[in-house]
């Protein structure tokens, strides 16, 4: 078994060996609570606000044909087009990287010449890399994670080169490997595969250096497979080699153990099976219309001790909240000072979704 499969097999046994605990499920639900508070926020309800858009109306004449049935109003529509771009990058920015880093307690990460002087790497490396994207630019040779990895990650006494900057955004350290991922919500274009390979490449150069007692594993991460068809397949599921076909030049400069895709890469990251099955449930209980109406509900201080929002708490998965809310009447009788008793008359969620864990924090020392 090579390595790579060895890490996948291991990854099991070295974060969890219970399914996503209470906390966990917790913090991805207020991740939820976040992006959905922005969306509904957003949501165009009607035409009076909608921005100019007088090229994008004067193309989809072309389609008024096929959109009489499906889009009564054309405006609107445009809009939602814009709503829809601004979930994606919501998700693609801040929701699929927090819960990333939620499941791995993970981090993200920036290697760069301002904060750590030159980064540091051998001429040898930098000649090898060099070497690997030729070959494969020329198609000389095919991917190797194994073999790529025996050129790059050696020590040798050459001089020391300065390599690229680089981000990481989930990267996290064990006491035997240090794991970086980078993820991808949008397929590279044409161009895109060779330039992400040849980052990946000089990444792991430059971490074999920081990190030198410790394996080193850089992955791309796709949070979902886009070629699956969801009324024959899995939402969860994944075809690599499919997926691989869909990205240009994809085949040509990277392995398939360099990719995690879908259900792959959230499995890794918690350790656990069906991971990507429980942050769908999670989103699917809490994305119902009558959102807002129940966030209102935790916003309501009158409404803290009653039956209602004790059950929300249960429903969204908030147990820190419920556990100020079971020892309520401790509390009370131990807020002896308007420092305590202003936190305890804060709001548990602000205005844009996110939980005063500060509150949380003083209070919990109360019981």
């Amino acid at each position: 078994m090579d390595s790579w499969h060895t890490l996948i097999a291991i990854q099991h046994l070295k974060i969890n060996k219970m399914p996503l605990t209470n906390q966990q499920k917790e913090k991805i639900s207020i991740e939820v609570i976040k992006t959905l508070k922005t969306r509904f926020e957003n949501f165009p309800e009607d035409s009076s606000n909608n921005r100019n858009a007088p090229f994008h109306e004067a193309f989809l004449k072309a389609f008024s044909d096929k959109l009489e049935d499906k889009v009564s109003d054309v405006p609107i529509f445009i809009s939602l087009a814009s709503w829809q771009h601004g979930l994606n990058t919501t998700l693609g920015q801040s929701f699929f990287e927090n819960v990333a880093h939620i499941l791995c307690s993970g981090e993200k990460r920036e290697y760069t010449s301002k904060k750590l002087g030159n980064l540091p790497i051998t001429k040898t490396q930098q000649e090898a890399i060099t070497q690997i994207i030729n070959d494969l630019s020329t198609s000389t040779k095919l991917p190797c994670l194994e073999e790529e990895n025996k050129k790059i990650l050696q020590k040798d006494n050459s001089t020391q080169v300065k390599a690229e900057d680089f981000s990481v955004d989930v990267f996290f350290e064990d006491s035997d490997r240090v794991v970086a991922i980078e993820l991808k919500t949008v397929k590279p274009n044409s161009g895109g595969m060779k330039g992400e390979k040849q980052k990946i490449l000089e990444g792991k150069a430059a971490l074999f250096h920081l990190f030198p007692d410790k394996e080193i594993h850089f992955f791309f991460g796709f949070p979902f497979d886009p070629t699956v068809n969801p009324a024959i397949e899995s939402v969860t599921s994944y075809d690599k080699t499919r997926f691989f076909n869909s990205i240009i030049n994809a085949n040509k400069f990277c392995a398939h153990d360099e990719f995690l895709v879908a259900s792959e890469l959230w499995d890794f990251l918690s350790g656990e099976k069906n991971t990507m099955e429980e942050i769908l449930a999670i989103i699917n209980t809490m994305a119902t219309p009558d959102f807002l109406s129940k966030f209102h509900l935790l916003q309501d201080n009158s409404k803290r001790t009653n039956l209602e929002y004790i059950s929300q708490l249960i429903e969204w998965n908030l147990v820190s909240e419920k556990e100020l809310m079971e020892n309520d009447t401790v509390i009370q009788r131990k807020l002896t000072t308007n420092y305590l008793r202003r936190n305890y008359n804060k709001i548990a969620f602000d205005k844009d979704g996110k939980y005063n864990w500060e509150r949380y924090n003083i209070l919990k020392e109360l019981f």
